[in-house]
């Protein structure tokens, strides 16, 4: 066997560059947030700067570049990428809220509802029976089903763990205690006919999802003008999901499922940076 020290990597191949469709913004409070992270650990050096780091992360994040390509066209390894990738998910994902902090914080700031939905992002199917939940009837794929909440603007204020794609969003909501933290910070919340029986209170309801037809009761006008109204106001939730799903890394996910959570939360604080500048 002949032993050899050159990369894998062809270092002659061509490269290409791409535009970065993000503001200079985000990338600076990347690239503070990096460096004062370096300088609590004290690591004095890295072989390339912050903000070059940041750029190289945050074009994984948003076009799904592979860390390969990543890697060859920066003189990198491949590793090298991925270590840079998990930490600086891991500073962001830090600084997500939790649920009942960012509940108080939209009733201190003299909000009354929030809007509560349910999705799923993609995943490669994987081998193996433990790979069957993650299958979702509705959707009729593999994925990872997340529970988010945003104000009535549309601007997403925190985002559940990452379970999977088979979870129903009551199962969801129950397990992360959705109504008893809405409760004790005095909200409402608006949500779609996939709620429904989470909230059985009827003098005080919490959460309203509108009513429902079938074979033997359809709506009154008055029971459609009410469901009319009610996915008028709920229709902002779309929008902060569209802005959550501009992460093209959400598109098919490959990373690991057990570390999607983190890459959602980071995914939420990266996208309140550029929408909200």
């Amino acid at each position: 066997m002949t032993k050899t020290e050159e990369p894998a990597q062809n270092s002659s191949a061509p490269t290409y560059q791409c535009r970065l469709s993000l503001s200079t913004h985000t990338i600076n409070h990347l690239a503070d947030l990096l460096r004062r992270h370096l300088k609590a650990i004290r690591s004095r050096w890295r072989i390339l700067p912050p903000g070059k780091i940041a750029v190289i992360v945050l074009a994984v994040l948003r076009h799904d570049q592979r860390l390969a390509d990543m890697a060859g066209g920066n003189n990198v390894s491949e590793s090298t990428v991925r270590r840079w990738r998990d930490e600086l998910i891991g500073l962001l994902a830090a600084q997500a809220p939790r649920l009942d902090r960012a509940l108080k914080k939209i009733a201190r700031q003299g909000g009354e509802v929030v809007l509560i939905d349910g999705t799923l992002i993609r995943t490669q199917r994987r081998i193996g029976k433990a790979d069957r939940r993650n299958y979702s009837g509705k959707h009729h794929h593999h994925g990872l089903h997340f529970l988010a909440l945003t104000d009535e603007n549309g601007r997403l204020i925190w985002i559940s763990a990452a379970r999977p794609g088979r979870t129903h969003d009551n199962t969801a909501a129950r397990q992360d205690h959705v109504l008893a933290h809405l409760r004790a910070a005095g909200l409402g919340a608006l949500a779609d006919l996939g709620f429904r029986g989470l909230d059985n209170d009827i003098l005080d309801p919490v959460i309203v999802t509108g009513y429902t037809a079938s074979r033997t009761h359809k709506p009154a006008p008055g029971e459609k003008e009410a469901n009319r109204v009610l996915a008028v106001g709920r229709a902002p939730v779309e929008h902060g999901f569209a802005h959550l799903k501009n992460w093209r890394i959400l598109t098919k996910l490959r990373t690991d499922p057990a570390r999607a959570t983190r890459l959602l939360r980071a995914l939420l604080v990266l996208t309140n940076i550029e929408v909200n500048r």
